[in-house]
Parts: C-alpha cells; structure tokens; sequence
C-alpha cells in the first residue's frame, strides 16, 4: 500500500446551500485505495450532506467531483454507482420481500437468452460474493429473514457486486453486537486489502482509532482540518470537532440537593422488574446503569403510565400517586424522553413548534381557540435554551439531525413545566457536541430544582453526570452507589452479577 498515490476520489470546494441553510461551504475530501478515512464532526457538521453529494441524491452548487484525476459530475444515484461510488447506511436500504440474491443484483441482475433475469446464475454469482465476504448466508433466502448484522453483509456484497471502488459506511456498527462489530471490522480489512477507498463515518472515538487510516474532521458545514490517525490524538480530535475542549463534556455544578419530590417502593412487573425502590430528590440526578435487558427502561415506562406495574407504590411528594395513564403521570409533573426519540418522542411530518407544544396545548388555548403567537413564544423559548440548530422553527422536525431531534422532545416535555424528568439514554447516537449542551442543559434543570432520572448504557457519562447511581441487573435493583462507590469497576461487576447488593 503507497501513501503517496493520488487519491481515487477527491472533493474540492463543495459548497451546497438549502433554503435558511449552509449545510456544506467550500468544503474538501480525499479518499485513497486501500485506506479508511474517518469522516468526523458533530450532528449538523454536514456529514450527510456530503455522503447524499458523493451518491448523487444532492448536486454541489460549486465545487468539482474527481475520479482518478478525471472531473466527474454525479446527476444522479445511477451516475454515482457507475463511477464506482456505494453507501451503507446506519439504516440499510434493502428491501425485505425479495431475497438475498435479488437484493444484490437488483437494477443489474445477469440476463440470459431473451433478456430474462438469469436466476440460476444470480444465485452463484451471489454465493460467490457473500463467501468473499466471510458470510454464510443462502441467496434465495427472503431478506426480511435476516438479522441487521446480516442485511449489512448483504448490502456490503450489493456494493462489491458494482465492483465499487469507494465503499461509505455511515454508522455501520450502530445497531450490531460486539461479535458483529469485530466480524464487520474483519470485513473492512478484506476490503482494504482489495484497494477499495473507504469512507467511515461513526460517533465511536475507539472505532475510528482502531479501523481508521486517515480522519477529516467537519464543523458546521466547513472543512476544519485532515491527516493521518497515527498523527493525531482523541483530544485533538474532538477540539476540532467542536471547537472546545474535551473536560468541558460534563459540566461541573454546585450540588444543591433538596426534598424528596418521588418515593417509589415494591414497583414489580409480572415479566419486566420486581422490588423496586428508590427516592428521587429536588435538585438531583439519579443515574440507573445495567446492562441491556436489565429492566431500567422499563421500570420507567411503568412510572409514566405507559404500562403498569403489578404492584408497588409511587408518591409524588408527599402524596401517593395511582398513575394509570401517561395523561395521569404528566398531570402529577412526571414526563419521560424515549431512548427511541424517532419512533416515540418526535412527530416527524409536523414542524418544529408544533411538536414542542403539542403536550401543552391546554395552557397556551383559550375557548378551544390556539393561540398561534403564545405557541410560538413557547417554542422559542424553549428550544433556544436547548440552543437547537435549525433554519427555522416551521422546519419539519423529521428534517433535523439526531442531537437536534433530541432537544426538541426535550423542549416539548420541560414546556409543560415538570417536577421529574426521566431521560432514557439522552445522548444515544448523537455527536459530542450535542451530548455537551445536553449535559450542560441536565446541569441547570438540576441546579433550578427539577428532579432528573437518567438512564445510561454510558458509563463516563453515568460517572460525570451523577449524584447517586442505581445499578440494575435482570429487573432488579443490584446496587445503590454515592460518592467514592461511583467507579467503573463497581458499576460494571454489579451490572455483571459479580458483586451483591450493597
């Protein structure tokens, strides 16, 4: 492998604008055989964008598009395949009801006599790309039978099968096991090994030093700096990304820790937890850390209504508090963010305001009449706390990058002025930066008096953001921890079963 070869792909100049929007300006890239460039930056940083310039789906407003030395121009996905450009999404694109083999060769399936789709053919040309691949997968096999590990396996022979030359990879390991994840690192050595020029695209730190040659790091749309891994460090690195240092992720805060606002005693569930208890304070933010499957979101889901709990008590101050419906949990000031913000916490299709006031809008209505200019006021107030990126609150909120989405299902459940607040994995799947105004913004709930319970599969994120740390394991509470407790090494033998109860 020679460092020194001119790149296979280059961008120079890209700039692309949307109405209200620079979502790339005067940005570059260079991808080289054989070598992984990780493609760094926070949500909104332009990453997208420039993976829908490199595929076609979006056209540059300026700058040019390279191909071993020779200009190109990518009108369409079409054009971008047959300059040997392919992507693997977070999200495969692949369609479940055909099979494996049709998933591969879908567009240029081989024909035989008459022009007709030559199947038998398509299945050996299919079981011979997969086994280049390391994967035992049977190409008749309907797609919708298989694991996300193996649809990646499949999307990855699709792209082979054009005889791709670059290879995206945007989060390729966000929905896969640890096995998964060494077996797909495998795959990207074989495909380096076979010079192809690879664009790898993850929030990950330990991903990009291990599997990465090369990193280019973006900030709001603009190309910040690139170089060699081997040259750089994680510090360096996130400096770039977000323009501030890495100890400013946890923001540090005067504990100020008042009454009891929820007691929760003997909360079971007949299939999810048994004998749960804890107290949450004024001021406090009570981390729950176990590990999947441990029961910790579920235990929430109880406390806001959406199921209910075989038996057990909650009050609410000094109050006992029958909550039967998330109507009932809302109205006794307790609301929760989803882990899966997407499906549970934003109404894609609506505009940004709407979905912040949508669980207020009793209080900012007068005789069945909205009152648009109280609306609006509400989501302006609320989403410039949260510092959210948009070009405008009229945005559909489905438009918006993940760490923006996640604020805005913040910004609706603090509008309705809460006493708890539950966040389940707040910062899952968004970028560094967005996880550090999220974290500041935890801070200053707490510091004005809301009660905060956050559930993180995180464990710097549980340590740095925590006043005590409840460890659950298998729908039970497997430890309390305070002050010096809170270690890593405690979190994960309680989390593993290894320690008792403390």
């Amino acid at each position: 492998m020679t460092h020194d070869k001119a790149p296979v792909l280059c961008l120079s100049g890209i700039s692309k604008s949307f109405p209200g929007v620079r979502a790339l300006s005067d940005v570059q890239l260079e991808l080289h055989a054989g070598e992984v460039t990780a493609l760094i930056g926070e949500n909104g940083a332009g990453k997208s964008t420039i993976v829908k310039v490199l595929t076609g789906i979006y056209q540059p407003d300026a700058g040019t598009i390279t191909v071993d030395g020779a200009e190109m121009r990518f009108d369409t996905a079409d054009a971008a395949a047959r300059a040997g450009v392919t992507a693997i999404h977070q999200e495969t694109v692949l369609f479940d009801e055909l099979s494996v083999a049709e998933n591969i060769f879908l567009g240029h399936a081989p024909r035989g006599r008459f022009g007709l789709i030559d199947r038998k053919g398509m299945e050996a040309e299919a079981r011979a790309l997969l086994h280049r691949i390391g994967a035992d997968l049977d190409p008749r096999l309907a797609l919708k039978e298989l694991g996300i590990a193996s649809k990646h396996l499949v999307a990855i022979a699709r792209a082979l099968s054009i005889d791709a030359r670059v290879v995206i990879m945007d989060e390729p390991t966000a929905a896969l096991s640890h096995k998964e994840i060494h077996e797909l690192y495998e795959l990207v050595e074989r495909l380096k090994a076979e010079g192809k020029a690879i664009l790898f695209i993850s929030h990950k730190f330990d991903e990009i030093f291990r599997i990465a040659d090369r990193y280019t790091v973006f900030r709001d749309g603009q190309f910040i700096g690139a170089g060699r891994m081997k040259d750089v460090t994680e510090t360096q690195l996130v400096q770039m990304m977000v323009g501030r240092s890495v100890d400013q992720i946890f923001p540090k805060r005067a504990h100020n820790i008042g009454a009891p606002v929820l007691t929760v005693s003997g909360y079971s569930h007949p299939t999810e937890f048994e004998d749960v208890g804890f107290t949450l304070h004024r001021g406090e933010i009570l981390g729950f850390y176990g590990l999947v499957g441990a029961g910790r979101s579920e235990v929430m889901q109880a406390l806001f209504g959406i199921t209910r709990p075989s038996k057990g008590a909650c009050r609410i101050g000094e109050d006992v508090a029958v909550i039967r419906s998330t109507a009932d949990a809302i109205g006794r000031g307790i609301v929760y963010v989803p882990e899966d913000r997407g499906r549970q916490g934003a109404v894609k299709g609506l505009p940004i305001f709407q979905n912040v006031t949508l669980p207020s809008l009793g209080r900012i209505s007068r005789g069945g009449f909205l009152r648009m200019a109280e609306e609006f006021k509400l989501a302006r107030d609320y989403t410039q706390r949260l510092d959210l990126r948009a070009a405008s609150l009229d945005q559909d909120v489905g438009l918006l990058s993940g760490g923006n989405q996640q604020k805005v299902v913040i910004a609706k459940w603090l509008a309705t002025k809460p006493r708890v607040i539950i966040l389940d994995e707040p910062t899952k799947g968004i970028d560094i930066g967005s996880k550090a105004a999220v974290h500041e913004f935890m801070a200053e709930l707490a510091a004005e008096g809301l009660a905060v319970i956050m559930v993180s599969s995180e464990i710097p994120e549980i340590l740095g953001m925590s006043d005590r740390v409840i460890v659950m394991r298998e729908g039970r509470i497997a430890a309390e921890l305070t002050g010096s407790e809170m270690t890593p090494e405690r979190l994960v033998r309680a989390a593993a079963g290894i320690e008792k109860a403390a």
